[in-house]
């Protein structure tokens, strides 16, 4: 595959970066290059097995592990977020980078699943749970010299964008699901649940978020750059699919997709790319500017593609509905959400 060139080399000056879901895909590989450069990492994982793995895969072949921390925080559970992240405010680390990177997607699941607390699991896990996590730690990330906060979004957020227009667009309505509290299917309440959608409304979310938060920042004196970015279509190599989630649904729909999109159209990237670009955002001075903005992805042709600065869809820059959404999440969160 023709990616854009390699990203520049990732600056020597050591950060102490964060970043979710680095157990695996993307997230795991821009450790692994961050790792290599010489940074200090926490990668809060859902649970010890993985914890172990993610220590293991990112140690093999290296000295010590005294710059890598791997705290248990499952995002599907308010009360890990608080646990993991009142651990981490006690021990007073600055946080040079917050990447909230972490997803799940349930594909062609009929029937929505449940966060501890009685949210739909996509919402969150992709959303509220990383809304928890930045509104604790935010503290800390204050605390940096050089703060930098990175959401890994997705083009499917805009219903205009290929991968938006393929079933149900993303939309979130006036918000009555989220507003109903624990036991909603979708945003909007009222259409019927889609795991498809569900997933779509999570990327807006992500935007939407991001957004906010980098509004609110500099509005009380502390802007930094806040990076929302959209990796594009990745499937790894050796995969027969591109979902990651607990629970595998078409599972050979999921390969020919894999086998058209990554082998014969030639429309995606590689985990080990996607994952270079992650690293990227978090540490290169290109990106130090305060402010918020969009990356992508960007397919050009088959076997091209060039990462570039974007829009987020007209609904992803609705300022009105950026502050309810943060405003309703925040409520929902309660305490969860309290440094």
């Amino acid at each position: 595959m023709n990616d854009n060139p390699p990203p520049s080399a990732i600056p020597p000056q050591p950060r102490r970066i964060l970043i979710t879901g680095a157990s695996s895909g993307i997230g795991q590989q821009a450790a692994l290059l961050l790792r290599r450069a010489g940074h200090q990492l926490c990668l809060p994982c859902r649970d010890q097995a993985r914890a172990d793995a993610t220590r293991q895969a990112l140690l093999k072949g290296s000295g010590g592990d005294a710059d890598l921390d791997t705290p248990l925080c499952d995002l599907a559970d308010l009360e890990s977020i608080e646990r993991c992240t009142e651990e981490l405010l006690t021990a007073a680390e600055p946080i040079d980078c917050l990447v909230l990177n972490a997803g799940l997607q349930d594909s062609g699941a009929s029937e929505p699943r449940r966060s501890a607390q009685g949210h739909e699991l996509t919402i969150a896990v992709n959303h509220l749970g990383h809304q928890a996590l930045a509104m604790r730690l935010l503290p800390l990330l204050e605390r940096s010299e050089t703060p930098r906060l990175v959401i890994t979004a997705s083009e499917v957020h805009d219903p205009t964008s290929s991968g938006g227009r393929v079933g149900p667009p993303a939309g979130l309505g006036n918000l009555a699901g989220l507003r109903a509290g624990a036991g909603f299917s979708m945003v909007d309440g009222h259409t019927p649940f889609s795991a498809d959608k569900a997933y779509k409304d999570s990327k807006l979310c992500n935007l939407l978020f991001a957004r906010e938060l980098e509004r609110q920042l500099r509005g009380r004196g502390r802007a930094m750059p806040v990076l929302a970015w959209s990796p594009g279509l990745v499937i790894p190599r050796n995969s027969g699919g591109f979902f990651r989630s607990s629970r595998q649904h078409n599972e050979w729909g999921q390969r020919l997709f894999a086998l058209v999109a990554r082998d014969l159209l030639r429309l995606t990237a590689s985990p080990e790319r996607a994952g270079a670009l992650l690293a990227e955002l978090a540490t290169a001075p290109a990106y130090a500017a305060p402010g918020f903005s969009y990356h992508v992805n960007r397919v050009l042709a088959p076997g091209r593609l060039r990462f570039e600065l974007s829009e987020p869809s007209p609904e992803a820059r609705n300022d009105a509905l950026a502050a309810e959404l943060w405003t309703v999440s925040a409520q929902l969160l309660g305490s969860s959400a309290q440094a």
